[in-house]
């Protein structure tokens, strides 16, 4: 059982590759998605990985640590004391005709992102704004262009929202770092955030993903090899997603009870120490700068 639980935000500053493992498409390396709502997502499993790896190289982590909070590596004789679920996608980036790209969200998304800091005891009291079918809600109306919002080859159109401001405002203060080099972020999730209908969601992030072409060139020929040519898809950069994270009472195998060990809220403490505001690198093809996110928990200053 979980005693801890917290929220903690993942914004892409690179292309993410949390791959699928499998091509049902014409694309060769697909990302994870969600089945049931077909949204890039981040297995937890895959998540508490990456994390694992990045904290090996800490001092604080070492003699032992990694292995007692996350469990042994090999030959486990006790579970875990930290957990992560999956990550869930909030905000997905698209280009716009007007400020370079929106953040874009959609009422699943914000409800399911309200349901997660309700359950973690994150104070979210904003309410998820209304959407028409074919209308969409803006914070600030310089997103606009003759009246309309131009997305990719798409135009919607859009009222303001006071509502969304109070999401776009709540986001802006908890879902990014709170220091200088997150500023024009910070602000820019204030003015450009759009609401847009759940299936013009969909639309851009089953489609407006980043798909990079990769050639393998053979050694001796220095030519492309037969069937060389492969497709990777990627999460795009200024992507924000959430993760639920859990922790309890530091466990031990049977009969080798420690003299001292951690209850949930230091286990917590000690992770959440470890890892607010750091870059870290999840997914793949980590050698050419792909999977860079900044984590940070909400309400932490």
């Amino acid at each position: 059982m979980f005693e801890q639980s917290r929220l903690l935000f993942l914004y892409a500053v690179t292309p993410v590759h949390m791959g699928a493992g499998q091509a049902i498409g014409v694309i060769d390396n697909p990302i994870q998605r969600e089945r049931h709502t077909n949204h890039p997502n981040m297995a937890g499993s895959g998540l508490k990985g990456a994390i694992r790896h990045h904290l090996n190289r800490h001092d604080g982590w070492k003699n032992g640590m990694l292995n007692r909070l996350f469990g042994p590596a090999e030959n486990p004789d006790f579970a875990g004391a930290i957990s992560f679920g999956d990550a869930q996608l909030v905000a997905f980036p698209v280009r716009s005709l007007k400020q370079a790209f929106v953040y874009a969200v959609s009422p699943v998304t914000l409800a399911r992102l309200k349901r997660l800091a309700n359950l973690a005891g994150v104070k979210a009291d904003w309410e998820i704004p209304p959407a028409g079918s074919d209308q969409c809600c803006i914070t600030d109306n310089r997103v606009l262009s003759n009246s309309k919002l131009v997305l990719e080859a798409f135009e919607y159109a859009a009222e303001e929202s006071t509502v969304l401001k109070t999401v776009a405002a709540w986001l802006a203060d908890n879902a990014l770092p709170q220091d200088a080099a997150h500023q024009y972020f910070r602000d820019k999730i204030k003015t450009d955030l759009v609401l847009l209908p759940d299936d013009a969601f969909s639309h851009f992030v089953e489609n407006a993903t980043v798909v990079e072409p990769h050639v393998r060139i053979n050694d001796e020929s220095g030519t492309a090899d037969d069937g060389g040519l492969f497709y990777t898809e990627n999460l795009p950069p200024e992507s924000l997603l959430i993760a639920p994270v859990f922790a309890s009472i530091e466990r031990y195998a049977k009969d080798k009870k420690p003299e001292a060990h951690m209850d949930a809220g230091q286990v917590m403490g000690k992770l959440a120490d470890s890892l607010g505001d750091k870059l870290v690198q999840v997914g793949g093809d980590a050698t050419t700068g792909r999977g860079q996110v900044v984590l940070h928990f909400a309400g932490e200053k």
